[in-house]
């Protein structure tokens, strides 16, 4: 029981010395926040505006062409907004742990 005891503290150092990676393909970015918000704003104005337009008096090239645009900001607004919290493996393996141990 005795070596139980001293090798749990010893994964655990282990763990937490071992770095998280990511697997982010997106280049850095470079722009700064202001300008991303604001060609947000301008994404998110002309999606409105396509949705307002009266689309039965349209020909069907046409609507082809809104729906290509439609479909190309929204991967935009999507890139924009993708962002998201990173936790280590060593992070995850202690709250397992604490979450088998208080439970």
């Amino acid at each position: 029981m005795k070596p139980l005891k001293n090798l749990i503290p010893v994964v655990l150092m282990l763990f937490l010395a071992v770095p998280g990676f990511s697997n982010d393909a997106r280049p850095a970015n470079t722009t700064p926040v202001t300008e991303t918000n604001a060609r947000a704003e301008v994404l998110v104005n002309r999606l409105e505006e396509i949705k307002a337009m009266d689309h039965s008096s349209m020909t069907r090239k046409e609507k082809r062409a809104l729906r290509k645009e439609v479909k190309s900001i929204e991967k935009e607004l999507k890139q924009i907004d993708e962002g998201g919290v990173y936790i280590s493996v060593g992070g995850i393996i202690i709250i397992l742990l604490l979450l088998i141990l208080l439970l």
